[in-house]
């Protein structure tokens, strides 16, 4: 009821009703007559209903008008003798309609205003009530946006303000732009006065050529080596002077002292723009004109839907491959090795990766709180010898440094930074949290190799390289161990039938894949070239023998430390054993425990270690223990030290 009577600050009687709801509220939650819980959904529910009836009903508009608006001109040394609202036909006039009289200021009323003296003003009038709207899309846009900033004012004083602000900067860097008089503001209303003669005119959209472009691009030039960029460039922006000079409009959204990423959407939307208007070839050679190679060759990443504005894409001419052709076009300017590691600069807050990440993550979360068990873990740590715990932590830090070996000897000296190398590993471990076992690694150390300045086919070889010597290595083991142990286990071990069906049913569907002509034709044009190039870059890493050498010995050392880390967890507990049988009996149950396609392994790795160890002898409540120190060293433990090292490898413009 309160809120659907209007804001607090229309009536004094709507404002202390509202103190006195608070007050009764916060009585019944002291004397226990109410849950803080149950209060807060009844206020929720409450203003949820008053907002929609007061969005249905509408509300007054206590903004100024007729002979107020008249005072509050004479404020600012206006004596009005005829004040008329301007109102074109044919024009619709919604809460976010915009003209050229005010330099496309949305929800704005504009009049024509005559002074004693003869002189012609177009005064802008912004109502809170209709700012209301703009505000909510500024916000929508903020967070919609993320990497570039997106300006926000709260109050209609404030937009008002930072449009006058703006018009004098554009005025102080000898840019035609609509010339400000001054501005007046009362309680519910701002007010924006401009020469009538500075006015600008709408472009015909229709006639615009190549140098045209040119003109506008070179405009914009101007305002962003100055600091000030638009924000929103769209078909209504083009406008022109009397005598046919090109001119932005509408910089009430736009900003001073940006940022890079920011002058870049501005470029970015306005050569989409040309591009839909005149085409690919004649927008970018305009660009070219304008801007310079080396400033168009920077806006490719940047060039993604998201950074056009809607009523850009909403053109006749507008076509959904138009971005992908001016993205080829932008690369046949630079080297191919150049415009292959470029990688698109991350503009979308909400994106179908960042959905599928938040996915992950929170599937990695409720497994993990759904698996871990604090007391067990804490049991286990407290009844460990702490020496052998000790241990145990240097082999799982003597891992790292085996994997850090093993990928940095197939890198490129030049291109190799060490510390790097070996952080990008320990990043490893908290990739692990939202995916299968083995696949985080692979994914930071792909994105670190990129970043370490290899192109994408060259930093996918080396990096399937690495995963080839570390399984080539770790089965090397496998089979060397068994001989010489006499362990065999694995016949109970392997599931044999269901492998072999796996199998066969892979051969059979890509057999009956292959048999279809357009998807075989697909498979030989587009796959198959980039499957060459990849194989003989993969086969060029692993032709080196010093490099593929000393890789082996660091995924040997990483395998051989991770074995023997159980090891000295069963020491930890008073289990004597082999160290090499251990490490054969771990690295066969661990391969199998870490098929199970939870992150990490979770829950799997752990019932294959404490099945296996049972089945060679250990007692069951020792081979728990061992296999919980162990996973708190190789997989709770890496997760917070991998964070830290992400956050070091981000800082350092690594992953």
């Amino acid at each position: 009821f309160l809120t659907a009577a209007g804001p607090r600050r229309t009536r004094s009687t709507v404002k202390w009703s509202w103190n006195i709801l608070y007050a009764i509220a916060a009585v019944m939650v002291v004397l226990s007559w109410h849950s803080v819980t149950g209060m807060l959904v009844s206020m929720a529910a409450g203003r949820t209903v008053g907002m929609l009836i007061r969005f249905v009903v509408g509300t007054q508009n206590k903004g100024v008008w007729g002979k107020d608006l008249v005072a509050v001109l004479s404020s600012i040394g206006l004596e009005t003798t005829s004040l008329i609202r301007h109102q074109e036909p044919g024009i619709s006039h919604g809460s976010l309609s915009a003209t050229l009289d005010d330099d496309l200021a949305e929800g704005s009323r504009i009049y024509d205003v005559k002074t004693a003296n003869n002189r012609r003003f177009i005064v802008s009038v912004i109502d809170a009530q209709t700012h209301t709207v703009g505000y909510l899309k500024q916000l929508w846009d903020w967070v919609r946006f993320t990497s570039v900033s997106i300006r926000r004012d709260r109050s209609v004083r404030d937009a008002v303000q930072h449009h006058f602000a703006m018009l004098l900067g554009l005025h102080n860097i000898k840019l035609p732009a609509p010339a400000p008089y001054g501005i007046a503001d009362t309680d519910e209303s701002a007010i924006l006065v401009l020469d009538a003669h500075t006015i600008e005119l709408p472009a015909n959209l229709n006639t615009l050529t190549q140098a045209d472009a040119v003109a506008y691009m070179r405009y914009l030039s101007v305002a962003n080596r100055r600091g000030y960029t638009h924000r929103r460039i769209t078909p209504d922006t083009l406008a022109r002077l009397e005598d046919g000079t090109a001119v932005i409009a509408g910089w009430l959204n736009g900003d001073s002292a940006s940022g890079p990423a920011n002058t870049a959407l501005d470029e970015v939307q306005l050569l989409a723009l040309f591009a839909a208007l005149i085409g690919v070839k004649p927008a970018v050679a305009a660009a070219r004109e304008a801007w310079g190679d080396t400033t168009l060759t920077t806006l490719a990443p940047f060039i993604q839907k998201v950074a056009v504005p809607s009523p850009t894409r909403a053109l006749g001419t507008w076509d959904k491959q138009l971005l992908k052709e001016l993205r080829d076009h932008i690369n046949t300017i630079i080297d191919e090795e150049t415009a292959e590691s470029a990688e698109p600069v991350t503009l979308a807050r909400f994106s179908w990766r960042s959905m599928i990440t938040m996915l992950l993550v929170i599937v990695a979360v409720v497994v993990v709180f759904t698996q871990l068990k604090p007391e067990e873990i804490i049991t286990a740590l407290t009844n460990a010898n702490p020496l052998m715990a000790v241990v145990t932590l240097a082999f799982g830090a003597c891992g790292w440094i085996g994997s850090s070996i093993s990928l940095g000897a197939l890198m490129d000296r030049n291109r190799r930074d060490n510390t790097g190398v070996f952080m990008s590993q320990v990043a490893g471990g908290f990739a692990t949290v939202s995916m299968p076992a083995g696949v985080g690694p692979s994914f930071v150390n792909l994105q670190f190799l990129r970043k370490s300045g290899y192109r994408n086919t060259q930093a996918t070889a080396i990096m399937s390289a690495a995963l080839v010597v570390y399984y080539a290595v770790y089965f090397s083991m496998l089979v060397i161990i068994g001989l010489f142990t006499g362990r065999n286990m694995f016949s109970g071990a392997i599931p044999t039938n269901t492998l072999v069906i796996v199998l066969g049913v892979v051969v059979v569907v890509l057999s009956i894949a292959m048999m279809i002509p357009p998807l075989r034709h697909w498979v030989t044009r587009r796959l198959m070239p980039l499957a060459k190039t990849y194989i003989n870059q993969l086969l060029d890493v692993l032709s080196q023998p010093r490099q593929l050498t000393v890789s082996c010995l660091g995924a040997l050392f990483q395998n051989a430390t991770t074995g023997l880390a159980f090891w000295a967890a069963l020491q930890a507990f008073g289990h004597s054993s082999n160290p090499i049988e251990t490490t054969f009996v771990f690295l066969l149950a661990y391969a199998l425990g870490s098929a199970v396609p939870t992150p990490g392994g979770l829950g799997g790795v752990e019932a294959a270690l404490t099945f296996a160890f049972v089945a060679v002898g250990v007692p069951q409540g020792v081979a728990l223990s061992a296999t919980l120190l162990h996973r708190v060293v190789f997989y709770w433990l890496r997760i917070p030290l991998g964070a830290a090292a992400m956050k070091w490898l981000d800082r350092h413009n690594l992953v």
